[in-house]
């Protein structure tokens, strides 16, 4: 099926996939059509439309939704609006790129999760970590049985709280819209990649903390877990007021047999060392590049270059929908995902209570 791709939501996150669409189409890697925008500040929709020359331009989603010429739908709106626009596309049989998270509560999510089941309609939810190459390639480095088992991780996710500079989300300190705040809103992709990386958790204990006064919108989650596995984890999610310090992840991998240092969330180097070697090693970000388009079987100079200024999870999503197979990771991900952020805020309401997650 040839995508023809309608983006409701014309923000921060609607212009990364707008972008990454054009100019994936641009560069001959995309077999799609980019046709339709839709934002509630029609300007900004029509200034989307400019830069790619789109056909359909609107403030009206459903009318985005109903067109014949739309089959798959990006939703990249705030946070509340995503299951109504969600389940109005699926009822009309179009395919669903969904930004994370799906919703503002599990059952939201589970709910959305079973109407594309039911519809049978492809989709795909913007955990974008799935697609890092510098995640991908660890992940393939730390499943060196040799390791031996995780003992314990620590993971630091910070950026500036996300309603100023560049982001300007000022929708995200209203929990309304929301749900929550750091966790929810950004670290969701952190309890998604541990579980990728390291497996299921078995019970988790967590605090969150208020600092900027946003009724219901932490800025701060610490959480403690425990694997199925054996090994225990430390994730603190923060939002501060540092505005020239850039979004990053700092995560610590300790093995029976090996240490992993990365701070970086999409490209820098690997550290790590192992008991039979005598010294550490560091994997510079050109390498990680190259092992990751190996790894995902895309070794082509034209990969690289798109890899340099898109991320390739839009890439996968539409070549999915290409050759009529189910893009990853689905909702079922997204899903397992809000479970463990449903745990995190459970155990925070319950003073750091233990929750069992497995």
């Amino acid at each position: 099926m040839r995508p023809k791709i309608g983006i409701i939501g014309a923000g921060f996150i609607g212009r990364f996939h707008a972008r990454s669409i054009h100019g994936l189409i641009r560069l001959g890697l995309a077999d799609a059509d980019y046709v339709a925008v839709c934002d509630q500040d029609l300007e900004r929709a029509e200034s989307f439309a400019r830069i790619a020359h789109v056909p359909l331009v609107t403030d009206d989603p459903d009318e985005l939704i109903g067109s014949p010429d739309v089959n798959t739908v990006y939703v990249c709106t705030p946070t509340a609006e995503h299951k109504q626009l969600v389940l109005n596309a699926v009822n009309a049989g179009k395919h669903v790129f969904c930004e994370k998270p799906l919703a503002r509560n599990l059952a939201d999510a589970e709910e959305m999760y079973r109407a594309v089941q039911t519809s049978g309609v492809r989709h795909q939810v913007g955990l974008i970590l799935r697609h890092s190459p510098i995640f991908t390639v660890l992940k393939q480095l730390t499943s060196d049985p040799k390791l031996g088992r995780l003992m314990t991780l620590v993971f630091r996710d910070d950026q500036f709280f996300p309603v100023q500079g560049h982001y300007a989300s000022a929708w995200r300190k209203d929990v309304s819209v929301t749900g929550g705040g750091t966790l929810i809103e950004h670290s969701i992709h952190d309890l998604d990649l541990l579980t990728w990386l390291v497996g299921d958790v078995e019970s988790l204990r967590a605090e969150t903390g208020n600092f900027a006064g946003h009724p219901g919108v932490e800025d701060l989650a610490t959480v403690s877990l425990r694997f199925a596995g054996g090994g225990t984890g430390q994730l603190t999610s923060v939002w501060h007021n540092v505005l020239d310090r850039p979004s990053g992840r700092l995560l610590e991998l300790f093995f029976e047999n090996g240490y992993f240092r990365v701070d970086d969330d999409f490209f820098g180097p690997i550290r790590y060392q192992t008991s039979d070697a005598q010294k550490a090693v560091e994997i510079p970000e050109d390498e990680v590049r190259r092992r990751y388009l190996e790894i995902v079987g895309l070794d082509a100079d034209i990969f690289d270059e798109a890899l340099s200024k898109y991320s390739l999870a839009d890439y996968f999503f539409l070549q999915a929908l290409n050759e009529n197979r189910d893009p990853f990771p689905g909702f079922d991900t997204a899903v397992r995902a809000h479970e463990l952020v449903d745990a995190v805020y459970r155990s925070a309401a319950e003073d750091g209570s233990l929750v069992t997650t497995s």
